[in-house]
């Protein structure tokens, strides 16, 4: 029987682990101890045990072996030297790895690989090969990337997205912060210093978020705060200056044709006419469509008038208050649009529609958006419930008084307007309620879309990335 001595040299990192372990106590007879029963994990380290005393030099061992066992037992260790000299720590690594599988060791090893890559924002990604609608060999041809920015009195928002089927894109990337552009403006004429600061913080967000991809056409544009400000044009220097952004003030009959190319896919198809308005920080666009010749995929060929009120949420509110809005104040509020509408030269383009079958009402802000959501009673916003709904007219009465009759605190306290939105909210209702008194409607679909998708989806038009067969061309960066 062999027996495996306490000063066994080791001859390579793969033996110095087993020298390590414990070895079950084996008596030779020399002890004058009688030997006992093994268990079989004792019997298989005993096993492992011949090979260990060869590869020590103990050559009495070896003589105690048969002969051809003997030999082959010397042709291992001499592969095993051979090995552990390439390999170096690697069998003592596997060793404690697998120990490490039994559960015996609570530690990770120290250098093991990182291979998951968190997909962060600034980490700058191309668009992966899409297969063209015509291209049905698929060429691997990599499909341009957009951006769209809007700049307006309340939100600063922007859209990265790449064409895929004719008509539609898919959004890689967007930004939205509420930065109250035009906060004080109605009352000052000018931009203030803080507003203008929390612009350019929000900007220089959306400047990183493009130096990290490869966009083939932007554009950049600001609406009502900028145009009507005193120093509109120097705070547009300004964000040249700190972001290196190039933003373009875009007229109020721009803006509302943005508005229809954003949300026009959501048109009623079978409807005769219908009215689009977008309500913003600033100012609230008016689109009235006429359809009854048949609804195109360029729905802006539709608008039969439209108009700009030099009115929005955080203007109105500044004049009325937004926190404590008794019902006086908010039936005035109401008025007040509704004598800007008067002044609309178009507005009664569709009265041989308006209120009857196959007429509805469109609407693309947080006004319409935060009724939908309190409609749908969400315990955290969702846009892809929210795009597209349909309101009826029972419902919007019902969501306009409701919140109307809420406090201040209440109105923080939903899920759905929150403390961002809770003194801006009413001013929005009560510009929808102008609205629907000058064009009833029974229906009313809601869009969370507006300037932006509009703004990707001519760009997409005018460079061609939907027609068959014309191939891409790539306009450059402004």
């Amino acid at each position: 029987m062999l027996v495996r001595s306490s000063g066994d040299a080791t001859s390579g990192s793969g033996e110095s682990t087993h020298s390590k372990r414990t070895e079950p106590t084996v008596s030779n007879g020399e002890d004058g101890k009688e030997g006992r029963k093994l268990s079989k994990r004792q019997r298989r380290r005993k096993r492992k045990a011949v090979p260990a005393e060869a590869r020590a030099g103990g050559a009495g061992a070896l003589h105690d072996l048969p002969p051809n066992l003997s030999a082959k037992l010397t042709e291992a260790e001499r592969a095993l030297r051979a090995r552990s000299g390439a390999d170096g720590a690697q069998p003592a690594a596997k060793s404690r790895r697998r120990r490490r599988g039994r559960g015996r060791s609570g530690s990770a090893p120290a250098a093991m690989p990182c291979t998951h890559v968190p997909s962060a924002v600034a980490v700058p990604q191309r668009a992966a090969p899409v297969r063209r609608a015509d291209r049905p060999d698929g060429d691997g041809m990599r499909l341009p990337t957009y951006a769209a920015l809007d700049l307006g009195t309340n939100n600063c928002r922007l859209l990265i997205a790449t064409p895929t089927r004719p008509g539609q894109f898919r959004v890689i990337d967007a930004f939205s912060r509420i930065v109250r552009l035009g906060e004080g403006l109605g009352r000052t004429g000018s931009l203030a210093a803080g507003a203008m600061d929390r612009a350019v913080a929000a900007l220089e967000i959306c400047s990183q978020k493009l130096q990290a991809r490869e966009i083939s056409g932007a554009r950049l544009i600001a609406t009502e705060a900028c145009r009507a400000a005193a120093n509109g044009a120097e705070f547009i220097e300004r964000v040249q200056r700190d972001t290196g952004l190039s933003l373009e003030i875009v007229t109020r009959e721009t803006e509302a044709r943005l508005a229809v190319s954003g949300c026009g896919s959501l048109v009623d198809r079978s409807a005769k006419g219908a009215v689009l308005f977008d309500i913003g920080g600033g100012s609230t666009e008016i689109a009235l469509l006429d359809l009854r010749r048949g609804a195109s995929r360029r729905l802006s060929n539709h608008i039969v008038a439209w108009t700009s009120l030099p009115v929005g949420v955080v203007t109105l509110a500044e004049r009325h208050g937004g926190r404590d809005v008794p019902p006086d104040v908010f039936e005035r509020m109401i008025r007040e649009v509704e004598e800007m509408i008067a002044g609309f030269p178009g507005a009664g383009k569709l009265d041989d529609l308006v209120g009857r079958d196959g007429f509805h009402l469109l609407g693309t802000s947080g006004t319409v958006t935060t009724l939908a959501g309190v409609q749908l009673e969400l315990e955290r916003y969702d846009r892809r419930q929210v795009d597209g709904l349909w309101l009826a007219e029972a419902d919007i009465d019902r969501l306009v008084g409701r919140i109307a009759g809420w406090s201040f605190e209440e109105r923080v306290a939903n899920p759905c307007i929150g403390s961002e939105r809770a003194d801006l909210v009413l001013a929005g209702c009560a510009i929808l309620e102008a609205i629907r008194r000058v064009w009833p409607a029974k229906t009313l679909r809601v869009a969370d879309r507006g300037l932006r998708e509009g703004l990707l989806t001519e760009m997409m038009v005018a460079d061609g990335v939907w027609r068959r067969p014309a191939p891409v061309t790539v306009r450059q960066t402004a």
